[in-house]
């Protein structure tokens, strides 16, 4: 965008989006879960919940003690739905734009939505104490493979033994690359494809340490 004559780098992944604000509220249902979501210029799908994140709610497994995190989580459908699958268990959701953490929070508190917790973070620097059974993410392929494929290698880090990440992807955003990353890091026995869906590819990968 342009602003004061200068062209503004501004990016669902900036932390302080500089696009004028331009709310916009709508309806949304997933798992049987009636949602009203807020969201705003400057964040990630702001005109509805995109396909790979739908696709990624109607699969993932979300045990009802659960302590999950939705790494980008833009304004929050998918930890919104995850906590509504964990009740007595915690999401928190955290991302790098300070606009999309806002606007996770409020859908939160419209919806009624309490056992969960927000940060502002670059990648897993807020988590950094933290460990967690669920890992979300619908990653931020337009940030580039090096910041993506380090969200895929720190994410071990903080899964707790048998806990899993679960990453949706697109064919042509570089499915196939993510799930060689993945194996990598994780074990090829680890990475299981458990969908595809109109060019999208979602896998689950466990965490088989331990301790």
């Amino acid at each position: 965008m342009k602003c004061g004559g200068a062209w503004v780098n501004d990016h669902y992944y900036s932390t302080k989006p500089q696009s004028a604000s331009n709310r916009r509220a709508f309806e949304a249902s997933h798992r049987g879960i009636q949602l009203r979501l807020t969201s705003d210029a400057g964040v990630f799908s702001r005109d509805g919940v995109d396909y790979g994140s739908r696709v990624l709610i109607e699969h993932m497994e979300i045990p009802e003690n659960a302590r999950v995190l939705d790494i980008g989580c833009g304004y929050g459908p998918i930890g919104l739905v995850a906590a509504r699958l964990a009740p007595q268990g915690h999401v928190k959701l955290i991302d790098i734009n300070e606009r999309a953490v806002e606007l996770a929070r409020l859908n939160a508190e419209a919806n009624g939505i309490h056992n969960v917790s927000f940060g502002q973070s670059d990648l897993f620097e807020a988590v950094q104490d933290e460990s967690f059974d669920v890992i979300l993410s619908n990653p931020p392929i337009r940030a580039g493979k090096a910041v993506v494929h380090r969200l895929f290698a720190e994410s071990i880090g903080f899964l707790k033994p048998g806990g899993t990440l679960w990453v949706i992807i697109q064919n042509k955003q570089g499915a196939a690359s993510a799930r060689s990353k993945l194996e990598e890091i994780f074990g090829e026995d680890e990475v299981s494809e458990i969908t595809k869906d109109k060019g999208f590819r979602l896998y689950r990968c466990t965490n088989a340490k331990t301790k």
